[in-house]
């Protein structure tokens, strides 16, 4: 019996695309086809991904007729840079990729990111398939058409807006993932109900252990749920001119612990699990939450064994890190805080001050 796939999609009017979750989807090139102009596709991935699915999706791929090219990039955030991007570039060069080739991006959220931003730029645009191998990637990176490297000055601050032709989720592929990349995902998965779905919340405080120990129902129902949030607010606002910046809790402080311990120092998702409780204290010393929502939100990040915590590297540190946020307008800094588990605002109005006492509260590790 065939295990069940969820669908939903990304309304984007003539750019909508699906998102298939389900184990097993990998195999299932009858989702894949649609998607394809011509009978040829590169495949984007790393040495850690490649060795695991990449000869799963040759056979999926060549029991339709359709050849594939490898591209294998080194793993790890700190390669997320113009020079292994311009590897990607080598490859689909050096196979004479035309316009209508597919780029398929098999990976976490790096290798999405840098495979979606090699494909907007390639001939100026040639389409590409998100097959997202992580937690974190199969519930935030892989949707939105957010694309992006690194810079030594800032997190993803060079990229492009660029939607794929379709997102393949397959759970199965979480079972491979280590257990501090599983719990850097549900990071970004926690943060969906503290944006803007209090009832997910409550439902991740009732079903984490589920979670941590790979309940694969229990994990397509919070990939899901994260997916459908996302695809709310991506298509209400694509180019994050207003509510889609929402999705940026914990973010901007957790972007300046990843740039200034060093990228790869700390996964993702841990930052943004430390970031987001300097934005809860934040929001709590402005008075907009209450003491008890954030030792609520405290208890269900530390359950999920993610930091709460960030690393001292100096207030002075933390706000010059911070001054290269894109979501600073006008030379004003803009934080994205709480007003109540489920309702998340921008916001401008903290100063450099306030700002400096919440991260000297929270960053003690």
């Amino acid at each position: 019996m065939q295990a069940v796939t969820r669908t939903l999609k990304v309304e984007l009017g003539e750019r909508s695309y699906p998102i298939h979750i389900g184990a097993g989807v990998l195999s299932r090139s009858d989702l894949i086809l649609p998607c394809l102009k011509q009978k040829k596709v590169v495949v984007v991935t790393n040495v850690t991904v490649a060795p695991l699915y990449l000869e799963s999706l040759r056979s999926t791929l060549e029991k339709a007729e359709i050849s594939m090219i490898p591209v294998v990039l080194p793993d790890g955030e700190q390669y997320k840079t113009w020079e292994t991007l311009n590897l990607i570039f080598d490859g689909l060069l050096g196979a004479r990729c035309e316009r209508g080739t597919t780029l398929v991006a098999l990976g976490g959220g790096v290798i999405g990111d840098m495979g979606g931003f090699a494909a907007a730029c390639y001939q100026r645009g040639m389409p590409f398939i998100q097959v997202p191998t992580t937690l974190l990637s199969q519930v935030d990176s892989s949707v939105g058409g957010k694309t992006a490297i690194n810079h030594p000055l800032g997190k993803n601050m060079i990229g492009a807006f660029y939607q794929p032709q379709l997102v393949l989720a397959d759970i199965a592929t979480l079972d491979t993932l280590p257990d501090r990349e599983l719990k850097a995902g549900l990071a970004e998965v926690i943060k969906y109900g503290l944006i803007r779905d209090p009832e997910f919340f409550a439902w991740l405080e009732g079903n984490l252990e589920k979670l941590l120990v790979r309940n694969k129902e229990v994990l397509a129902y919070a990939v899901h749920r994260s997916c459908a949030n996302k695809a709310e607010v991506v298509a209400a606002d694509e180019h994050e001119r207003g509510e889609r910046a929402l999705l940026n809790l914990g973010h901007t402080f957790g972007h300046a612990i990843e740039a200034g311990l060093g990228y790869g120092e700390w996964l993702h998702g841990e930052a943004v699990a430390a970031g987001t409780l300097i934005a809860a204290q934040l929001s709590q010393d402005l008075g907009w939450i209450d003491e008890a929502s954030v030792r609520r939100i405290e208890e269900l990040f530390h359950r999920a064994g993610l930091p709460v915590t960030g690393p001292v590297l100096g207030v002075d540190r933390y706000l010059d890190l911070m001054s290269h946020d894109k979501k600073v307008q006008d030379g004003k800094l803009r934080l994205v805080l709480l007003r109540g588990i489920g309702q998340a605002v921008v916001s401008d109005q903290a100063s450099a001050a306030q700002i400096g006492r919440a991260i000297e509260a929270r960053c003690t590790r």
